[in-house]
């Protein structure tokens, strides 16, 4: 008979799966505990929006606390790379290990060429190539200028307005042939061969791994990552087939590394992984950002924590119920509150644009909330605090903050607090 589970043991897998269950160490946080996150969490999803903090860096900081951001610079742009740049999720830093595997199952035909004209490509491959070849990582713009690639810009969609050389390189990005050796300080992919980014063992030419045993490996690396979820919950973590992720369920259950169990209240099938810990309680505190791989998947977010999460960064302004950067709380095993928060890096402040507390948050939610933000402010070198007085959580956070002493000033008045955006 399957194991069953209460709700709340559930919730506690899956955050000690994540990291997320108890305090953060003690003392300066070293290589070796970044090292050891990624190893936990498989990968950490990359974005350009910079509102607050590049995303990639958040999940190391809802962990760790104040760690120096240099670290990752180190670990996926120096020799012996610990991450690396490729598809997974979205595009992500991952463990160089998974990278065969992950080329076997990324397929995202819009991110390359194959609407160029045949001779067209094959030039550009080839020139691509020999100056990959013969020189060092460049950029999509170094590499254009290096080739004396001219041709007109499009105009009609100037998000993807891309041209041959880019749209080659994430061809060759795509299939594995090429690599990010590390990032500009405009955010740009710097290109290099492969066999020049990772060991030649974990190139696709020469690990040519199987794709059954390829999605065997994803799909258990996905379920450690989770502690406990169901097969659409481990297929999305990698962004890989549904139906290809059920029969690496099956196998898994079968060689013992997955577990079929039943959790009160949740009326899908629920799988436990074979390394999953499971606490008696949690005692973590953390702001998550959006792209944080505890909250990928909103309906397992919904069914396990009861906390309904979108992200509104595309939402027209107006349509929007919490803000643009929401960033939810969590608080033990619950999510507790959600806030918008803002760098405003010029002025050396932490902008709270909107703190909001979930209807069963507890009485102490602000002044651990204050506790939080002060710690992220320390963390990005910004001086003061200014909450906005939107959100029924706004006037206890200010009021907390105020009341705290230290380094970090809090700024912003109770006088008028509405409750919801305007």
């Amino acid at each position: 008979m399957p194991a069953t589970l209460s709700l709340d043991q559930a919730r506690r897998i899956a955050l000690a799966a994540q990291g997320l269950d108890k305090g953060r160490p003690a003392g300066p946080v070293t290589p070796r505990a970044v090292g050891r996150t990624l190893a936990r969490l498989q990968l950490v999803q990359i974005d350009s929006v910079n509102v607050l903090s590049r995303s990639h860096f958040l999940p190391f900081f809802s962990r760790l606390g104040n760690y120096d951001r240099t670290i990752l610079h180190r670990m996926s742009g120096t020799h012996p790379r610990r991450m690396m740049e490729y598809w997974a999720h979205e595009a992500s830093y991952i463990r160089p290990e998974l990278f065969p595997d992950l080329v076997v199952w990324q397929k995202r035909a819009w991110v390359g060429a194959a609407a160029l004209d045949p001779v067209l490509r094959d030039a550009v491959t080839k020139e691509i190539l020999e100056v990959l070849a013969a020189g060092k990582p460049l950029t999509a713009a170094e590499l254009t200028a290096r080739i004396g690639h001219v041709e007109d810009r499009r105009t009609d969609n100037w998000g993807w307005n891309w041209n041959a050389v880019k749209r080659v390189l994430e061809h060759l990005f795509e299939d594995g042939t090429i690599s990010a050796a590390s990032r500009s300080d405009q955010f740009e992919r710097r290109y290099a061969l492969t066999e020049r980014v990772v060991p030649n063992r974990l190139t696709v030419a020469a690990s040519r791994p199987d794709p059954v045993d390829a999605i065997n490996r994803l799909i258990d690396a996905a379920a450690q990552a989770h502690g406990i979820g169901t097969v659409r919950c481990f297929a999305d973590y990698f962004r890989t087939p549904v139906k290809a992720a059920a029969a690496a369920v099956d196998h898994l259950v079968s060689t013992g590394r997955l577990e079929p169990v039943t959790v009160a209240g949740w009326d899908r099938k629920v799988f436990l992984h074979a390394d999953a810990r499971q606490p008696r309680q949690a005692a973590g505190r953390a702001l998550l950002s959006p792209f944080d791989s505890m909250v990928f998947e909103r309906r397992r977010l919904e069914e396990l924590f009861g906390f309904h999460y979108r992200i509104e960064i595309y939402t027209p302004g107006h349509l929007r119920r919490y803000g643009y950067y929401v960033l939810p709380f969590l608080l033990a095993d619950r999510f507790v509150a959600r806030v918008d928060l803002k760098a405003d890096r010029p002025a050396g402040k932490l902008l709270v644009r909107s703190a909001f507390g979930e209807p069963d948050a507890p009485p102490g939610t602000a002044v651990e909330l204050s506790e939080e933000l002060e710690l992220m402010a320390e963390w990005l070198g910004l001086e003061d605090i200014v909450v906005s007085p939107v959100g029924d959580l706004a006037e206890p956070l200010a009021a907390a903050l105020r009341h705290r002493s230290g380094p970090i000033r809090s700024q912003g008045t109770a006088a008028t607090w509405p409750a919801s955006l305007p």
